[in-house]
C-alpha cells in the first residue's frame, strides 16, 4: 500500500470533506430516499432513483477519502529546507522563451489547483523539477509543444 504525500492543509481538507459527507450529505440522502419510498412505486420514481444515485456517489467518495486518509503521508513543509526542488517546495520558474515568471508549490494530487499555483507532484512539470536547483533548466512536453523553464528560486514556506 503506497503512501500518498500531501501537505497538512491538503490532509485537513480531505478530513473536512469526509466529516461533511458523514454528518450532512449521507443523512440527507437517506432522508430523501425515505421520502421517495413514501410516494409509492419506486420502479418509476425519478426522485428515488436520483437519491440512490447520489447515495452511491457519496458512499464511493467516502471509501475513496478513507483510503487516502489512511495512506496519507503528511509532510510539514515548514520543516523542510534546501536548495533543490522537492515535495512542498515553492518554485519560481522563468519560461526561457517568453521570460514569463510563474510560482508553483509542489503538492499532493488531491491538493493540486494550477489556478492557485499548486502543482501536483505527479504532473510532468513537477516530475521534471524534482531534484533541480536554482539556475538549472528543465524541458517539459506540454500541449503547446516542448517548453523550457529555468529554476529562478526554491523556497519552503
Amino acid at each position: 500500500m503506497a503512501k500518498i504525500p500531501m501537505t497538512a492543509a491538503g490532509f485537513n481538507r480531505l478530513q473536512d470533506e469526509l466529516k461533511r459527507l458523514k454528518a450532512t450529505d449521507r443523512p440527507s440522502v437517506i432522508k430523501a430516499l425515505a421520502e421517495a419510498r413514501e410516494h409509492g412505486d419506486i420502479s418509476e420514481n425519478a426522485e428515488y432513483h436520483a437519491a440512490r444515485e447520489r447515495q452511491s456517489f457519496i458512499e464511493g467518495r467516502l471509501a475513496e477519502l478513507e483510503d487516502k486518509i489512511a495512506r496519507a503521508e503528511v509532510i510539514d513543509v515548514s520543516k523542510l529546507s534546501g536548495k533543490q526542488v522537492k515535495f512542498g517546495a515553492t518554485v519560481t520558474l522563468e519560461d526561457e522563451e517568453t521570460e514569463e515568471k510563474n510560482i508553483y508549490q509542489i503538492v499532493g494530487e488531491d491538493e493540486a489547483d494550477i489556478s492557485k499555483g499548486r502543482l501536483s507532484v505527479t504532473s510532468p512539470l513537477a516530475r521534471a523539477l524534482i531534484g533541480k536547483g536554482v539556475g538549472e533548466s528543465v524541458e517539459v512536453s506540454t500541449p503547446r509543444g516542448a517548453r523550457s523553464y529555468e529554476v529562478v528560486r526554491v523556497a519552503f514556506k
